[in-house]
């Protein structure tokens, strides 16, 4: 296809083209961002349009390609909105503006309520909570390891129903 072809060519359908351009785009200015690299792509790969064949398509597949490209690269960068160095730099510094205060209230209420149940079950509790093995927790109180694993199960029975009693905070 001579330059002259595909300019007449651009030329016929270029009311069609850009009505599809306002159509996917819904938007003024972005069709005639789309109409234009439509053109561009167009005329860069028109040595590679088959005489014969519907021009019209041809482009339209271009336009409609382009347009879900550039969809997707928008859709990419919308999920960053600041620049990559802010982000490294809140990143590495995560662990430096921390409080402990909510954990430190939770565990003294978790004491407390452990206060509250039986040593018998509050001791294999807190060591299984501290990382002991159910076996090192056996060997320690001298109980079996079917008694440790069944003690922590109804202390954790026993702290979800003191804990549900709570009232709701606001």
């Amino acid at each position: 296809m001579t330059n002259q072809q595909f300019l007449s060519e651009m030329d016929r359908l270029e009311n069609l083209l850009f009505s599809f351009a306002l159509r996917l785009t819904r938007n003024y200015e972005d069709a005639q961002d789309l109409m234009q690299e439509t053109k561009l792509r167009a005329y860069k790969h028109r040595d590679k349009f088959a005489t014969g064949t519907n021009f019209k398509s041809w482009t339209s597949t271009i336009m409609r390609n382009t347009y879900i490209n550039r969809y997707r690269k928008m859709k990419n960068r919308r999920h960053v909105n600041e620049p990559v160095e802010d982000m490294l730099y809140a990143a590495e510094n995560r662990g430096s503006i921390t409080n402990g205060g909510e954990a430190k209230m939770n565990m003294e209420e978790l004491q407390s309520k452990l206060r509250q149940i039986n040593e018998i079950y509050s001791v294999p509790f807190l060591m299984f909570y501290r990382g002991y093995e159910y076996s090192e927790i056996s060997g320690y109180l001298n109980i079996p390891i079917g008694t440790v694993k069944s003690r922590i199960f109804l202390a954790r029975k026993k702290l979800k129903a003191l804990i549900g009693e709570r009232p709701m905070a606001v």
